[in-house]
């Protein structure tokens, strides 16, 4: 007989509807899989065989039967053990062993031998598959009940009326158990709230002794959401200051929690017991790093460190240590905020929006045009450390800061307690004016104007027009380079809760574009 039940794919970081059909016939026993199926799903019939049995069924390798089973489409990659569940089912269903209606139930779930259900990657991501192909139901384990469970609230909270059903299970005689109405469930609702707890950050500014000029870069770029790079000697606190970045970062929203907690379910980076991120990703790949690592990429593409800093920051430190080749491939995620990557039988688009915080030493040795100390490095070698850092991916960075060694009085000084907090409710207040600006647009911050909303919201007066000019027209600011400063003047006049920006804030902005060669 035949017997069909939904699952579903990841394809990048989206869902896709597999149908799981069987078809069960008396002869030379056999069990197929086809549909571009995966070595972890050609297993599960030795998975589901011994699961069906524990949970007090015949299994099909006792059998005289042919069973086969097609995913379908046909022409997508099946990987993955979450197809156990729905193949046992849709078996047993074929065999009259079970009855139940299939229609608008989603299933998904890897089996133990003994029939326990095993959690699986990416639930956040099938449950709004199942809620926008409206199913009424995803059946799951119980370890990912959770992190779907998010999806119902958060169609509350859009008083959306498609409504579904997240239920839990522990094991396969559960779900038929369920299916078959033996049992009740009930549905799985997380509320956001019960795990959003006080967000405690491992450095606060106030414990970096003096650097007030980089702390200032830092906060503009965490108003904007600009790139900024620090360069300066070893020891001056360019990683301490990169992670007291995310101390002044506001909240995720309820949306961009979401957005991020979905990246994490489907690359399995969830913590268990916490199904939603709702702290601003802060990633910092080594620089040995390959460029599938932090670009995104394999077969089937998954995300890289860029995706996985969405939202939130990419720290690079040792910035000129990473490959060229690397470097350059981030060019156009940090233009777009997103990354495009094309396989034979993929295309996949992953969101890239995150805020680059890079350091640097000024050469090699790290000592270059320091008066206390000589340099150790030849001209060959600076030119060489220098030229790993490519103009096109320079002018892709807002803000350039030196971070020279702090003298003894400051690093004795006490640090200022709460410093961090003082920032971030200046941030939250020109984000809130951001935000209320760029309603009607397709933007949240101002590092994102695109070009054809640059003169709208970034105009600038006739003495800031004469500044600006000569930079442009002697070449020293690219046209890149010149929208780049705009977006910065206009984060310095929102801190400043100026409507309009003044010649000081282009000022400002202009120094921290400009750099030595």
């Amino acid at each position: 007989m035949l017997a069909k039940v939904y699952s579903a794919a990841i394809v990048g970081l989206e869902a896709k509807i597999i149908e799981v059909e069987v078809d069960t016939s008396y002869g030379l026993r056999r069990f197929e899989i086809v549909g571009l199926p995966d070595k972890a799903v050609e297993e599960s019939r030795e998975r589901v065989g011994t699961a069906i049995e524990s949970s007090g069924f015949q299994s099909p390798h006792h059998q005289p039967v042919r069973v086969l089973v097609s995913l379908a489409p046909a022409d997508l990659k099946k990987e993955g053990s979450l197809y156990d569940l729905p193949i046992a089912l849709s078996y047993l269903a074929a065999e009259n062993k079970i009855k139940f209606s299939p229609a608008n139930k989603l299933f998904l779930g890897e089996l133990a031998l003994d029939g326990k259900l095993r959690p699986i990657k990416g639930a956040l991501s099938f449950t709004l598959l199942a809620k926008e192909k409206g199913f009424s139901e995803i059946i799951l384990p119980k370890e990912n009940a959770l992190e779907a469970g998010l999806i119902p609230a958060f169609v509350e909270a859009m008083e959306d009326k498609k409504e579904i059903k997240v239920i839990g299970v522990e094991n396969l005689k559960q779900v038929i158990d369920y299916l078959e109405g033996r049992v009740e469930i009930l549905p799985q609702k997380t509320n956001p709230d019960d795990f959003l707890s006080e967000q405690n950050y491992p450095v606060d500014l106030g414990l970096i002794s003096g650097q007030e000029y980089a702390k200032r870069a830092l906060e503009i770029a965490a108003a904007g959401g600009h790139n900024i790079l620090m360069v300066g000697p070893p020891g001056t606190g360019k990683t301490l200051l990169a992670k007291g970045i995310v101390s002044i970062l506001p909240p995720l929203s309820f949306k961009e929690s979401l957005e991020v907690t979905k990246i994490y379910s489907v690359s399995g980076l969830l913590s268990e017991g916490k199904p939603i991120i709702s702290q601003r990703p802060f990633r910092s790949p080594h620089h040995t790093s390959s460029e599938v690592a932090l670009i995104g990429g394999g077969t089937p593409p998954r995300p890289g460190e860029i995706t996985l800093a969405h939202r939130g920051i990419l720290f690079l430190d040792e910035f000129p240590e990473f490959h060229r080749d690397i470097l350059e491939s981030l060019r156009q995620p940090i233009e777009e905020g997103e990354i495009l990557l094309l396989r034979a039988r993929h295309h996949s688009a992953f969101p890239a929006k995150f805020t680059l915080v890079a350091a640097s030493n000024p050469c090699p040795c790290g000592y270059f045009g320091n008066p206390e100390r000589k340099c150790a490095c030849t001209n060959s070698q600076i030119r060489m450390y220098k030229r790993k850092l490519s103009g096109p991916l320079m002018d892709r960075i807002d803000l350039f800061i030196t971070v020279p060694k702090v003298k003894y009085e400051k690093l004795t000084k006490n640090g200022e307690k709460n410093y961090s907090q003082k920032i971030k409710e200046r941030v939250l207040k020109t984000r809130e004016i951001q935000k209320k600006r760029y309603k009607e647009e397709k933007f949240l911050t101002n590092s994102e104007i695109n070009l054809a909303k640059i003169k709208k919201y970034c105009k600038i007066d006739g003495k800031s027009q004469g500044l600006i000019k000569n930079f442009v027209d002697s070449g020293k600011l690219s046209a890149r380079g010149y929208h780049r400063v705009l977006r910065v003047a206009r984060t310095i006049a929102d801190l400043e809760s100026s409507e309009n920006i003044l010649f000081k804030h282009l000022s400002e902005a202009l120094s921290y574009r400009l750099r030595e060669d």
